[in-house]
């Protein structure tokens, strides 16, 4: 494949989780005003200021490979914010709408992480390292969130008192260790072929 085509999916790419992120500006506020923990809303609520800076950084990409700063309707990501809107209408206030919240969340971020991942090995095979370390530090902070929200579930269930160790990984799509937190993967990636 050539490097304009290569190039040109990139672009595509990047304007995909540039429209992506804008949504999460939108919907992170009302998900962090319907969350009953205190915990799960400060998280949300930092999440967004760096989601806010996810989009700063995506401007910062598109001017580094010479792209003009536009968006492309993200419907996956549009899909994932409107069924975590639902699972918090269907719920009443309390520990289940929390963890609706929390599982939608995660299936946010497990989304961001692959595109980021995706954007970044895309931006290694074209030698932007400018872009490479931009998408890197996104990434990471998507898993970090990732594990956060793991958090805030594993003291949900606690504070619950409903839910056994074991009942507790199932739920949340976790092994018996307790958690999603980031896998032991590296972040040396192998470039893509």
């Amino acid at each position: 494949m050539n490097q304009e085509t290569l190039k040109e999916l990139l672009v595509d790419q990047i304007r995909d989780l540039y429209d992506a992120e804008k949504q999460l500006v939108k919907a992170l506020p009302k998900l962090a005003k319907a969350a009953d923990s205190e915990e799960l809303g400060n998280a949300l609520r930092t999440h967004l200021a760096e989601t806010q800076n996810h989009v700063a950084r995506l401007e910062k990409v598109f001017k580094s490979i010479g792209a003009p700063v536009k968006g492309k309707p993200c419907k996956g990501m549009q899909g994932l914010v409107e069924e975590g809107g639902e699972a918090v209408q269907e719920k009443e206030e309390g520990p289940a709408r929390d963890l609706a919240i929390v599982a939608g969340g995660q299936k946010v971020e497990h989304y961001e992480m692959s595109a980021y991942g995706t954007a970044r090995a895309l931006a290694e095979q074209l030698g932007l390292n400018e872009v490479v370390e931009l998408l890197q530090e996104t990434e990471d902070e998507e898993e970090n969130a990732d594990a956060t929200l793991t958090q805030v579930a594993m003291e949900l269930f606690d504070s619950s008192g409903e839910t056994e160790e074991g009942e507790r990984a199932v739920a949340m799509g976790s092994s018996s260790s307790g958690g999603s937190a980031p896998s032991n993967r590296s972040h040396a990636r192998k470039p893509a072929r």
